[in-house]
């Protein structure tokens, strides 16, 4: 998030997008609903009629895959009205007057053939942005999941840029993360183009201090994504290990994901519960919960937090830290002779620009959010409040594309998928609770009444729903939350393995898949 979880109550408007924030992020929309109470609007962009959605001023449920229409249209009305922050445009960005040029053919009654809603909507939540002092702009997984995530998001970066909404209290473009410690793990360099600290992997200087630190010589290129890596199982990669991630119930095109597991010659497992993807494994290492862990996490406001150890650890388990330092000792890797969680994120800081100014006691009390450049810094709550780290935003012309597969003759029907409140991604803890699984024991797919009519399905049936990859069979739920022509259910239940359906295509940039927008076709079973 550019900005801090406080600031959330803060906006003139509020723009959610790709959101379903009262369900996946319960505790950080009461600070949205504070805002509302206070007098802002709000404006909803998101195919459902969610929780969110009904709070909204203005809801606008676009067919799945078409963000980028709506954005360019609203940039349109933007600049159209002269509602653009000419003195920031000019003093803090780049490419700005390419951009407003480009904008000027994409109205809203172009955009709203393809979003499906009425271009008077489209209108509105323009101006509604373009007048916000200031806008907030909320985004999660249904922006990113998308052969365009990445030109989503850079959309978003545009209205932001336009309007001057960043670097400002109650303002910014704030991406809600979907699971503890995201950030966390991006700041550390569990990603495939960086370092710790978001240092590139293929930057010389980078490249030549990563390798001094720990005392071998490290290849100046960026790492493979998981697609490739599944993709590449029983050909240039025979062994694996899976940390904390139930893959076989969360990634796209389930089949595919199981043959690879199936064709490595050595799958290793790491986890706290014996999931689906551990049942694939030559070994599983029980890790250590939460609870029963010295560590540190980063949250989605960048705020770096310790975590202690509140109960004795169960069985064998293990910290993650200690089972992967023992694999590396036992291959014979140098550098991995820690005692400590502490002595590990020392040397994080150590190594990581952005951490440079903390270390494991003066985050005692969960105060900084980073960059902390330097010792007796107080922390960054809000990115840009009087630059950019590159010198100056930059503006980026994009265009609208259709999604890698789109509905036709042999599956008329659009399916997006999600989360629910009650269930946590795969239900690998919250499945095991007998009071959550009272409030929900099933899955079940979002049918709208126009279409359950059309399609003979049943309240309460089951119905058999296929993709290009697959099929699977659902019990059906009449309600008027999707639009017509439009599906939903969530992937928490591994006996309603709906990733069987998905992975049509992936973001060309980032390797992310489409999970938003499956065509399928629906009968009764």
């Amino acid at each position: 998030m550019s900005n801090p979880l406080k600031d959330m109550e803060k906006p003139d408007v509020i723009f959610a997008i790709g959101t379903n924030m009262t369900e996946c992020h319960p505790v950080a929309a009461t600070r949205l609903k504070k805002a509302i109470a206070n007098g802002a609007k709000m404006v909803v962009a998101d195919p459902r009629k969610t929780r969110l959605a009904k709070m909204a001023d203005l809801h606008l449920p676009i067919r799945v895959g078409s963000d980028v229409a709506l954005l360019l249209a609203m940039a349109h009305v933007i600049e159209r009205e002269g509602l653009v922050d000419e003195s920031f445009i000019a003093d803090r960005t780049a490419g700005g007057e390419e951009f407003l040029e480009h904008v000027k053919g994409f109205t809203p009654e172009w955009a709203s053939e393809i979003c499906e809603v009425p271009a008077a909507d489209i209108e509105k939540a323009g101006l509604l942005y373009g007048n916000a002092n200031p806008g907030a702009i909320f985004y999660t997984l249904g922006i990113t999941e998308h052969i365009c995530g990445v030109d989503n998001v850079k959309s978003l970066c545009n209205l932001a840029l336009m309007t001057g909404n960043l670097g400002v209290e109650g303002g910014g473009i704030n991406p809600m993360r979907g699971q503890n410690n995201i950030q966390g793990a991006g700041d550390c360099g569990a990603v495939p183009n960086n370092f710790v600290g978001f240092q590139p992997c293929d930057d010389p200087e980078s490249v030549e201090k990563i390798s001094k630190a720990y005392g071998r010589e490290i290849d100046c290129e960026r790492g493979i994504t998981k697609v490739t890596a599944l993709n590449e199982c029983g050909k240039s990669i025979h062994a694996m290990i899976i940390d904390g991630e139930n893959t076989v119930v969360t990634d796209p095109d389930r089949n595919h994901c199981e043959h690879a597991l199936r064709s490595l010659e050595h799958l290793v497992v790491i986890d706290i519960f014996r999931t689906e993807t551990a049942e694939f494994a030559d070994v599983v290492f029980p890790a250590t919960a939460w609870g029963e862990t010295d560590g540190v996490q980063s949250n989605t406001e960048r705020r770096v937090q310790r975590l202690r150890q509140a109960v004795p650890s169960w069985g064998e388990s293990k910290p993650d830290w200690w089972i992967v330092s023992e694999i590396a000792k036992r291959l014979g890797t140098p550098g991995f002779e820690y005692e400590s969680a502490k002595e590990i994120f020392n040397e994080i800081c150590e190594l990581s620009p952005i951490y440079a100014g903390l270390d494991w006691d003066r985050i005692e009390n969960g105060e900084y959010q980073w960059p902390v450049p330097e010792k007796g810094h107080p922390g960054t709550p809000r990115l840009h409040e009087k630059e950019f780290k590159n010198g100056r935003g930059k503006f980026t012309v994009v265009g609208y594309r259709d999604p890698a597969e789109v509905i036709n003759d042999e599956f008329p029907i659009w399916l997006t998928t999600g989360r629910r409140l009650e269930a946590y991604h795969s239900r690998t803890q919250t499945g095991r609770s007998a009071g959550i699984e009272y409030l929900l024991s099933r899955e079940t797919l979002e049918v709208n009444p126009e279409d359950a009519e059309r399609l003979g399905l049943v309240h309460g049936a089951m119905a058999k729903m296929v993709s290009a990859r697959g099929e699977i069979e659902i019990e059906v739920e009449i309600n008027d939350r999707s639009p017509k022509g439009t599906v939903f259910t969530s992937f928490s239940f591994a006996n309603v393995p709906v990733n069987i359906l998905t992975g049509s295509g992936y973001d060309p940039v980032t390797q992310t898949a489409e999970l938003k927008v499956c065509p399928v076709r629906i009968t009764p079973v």
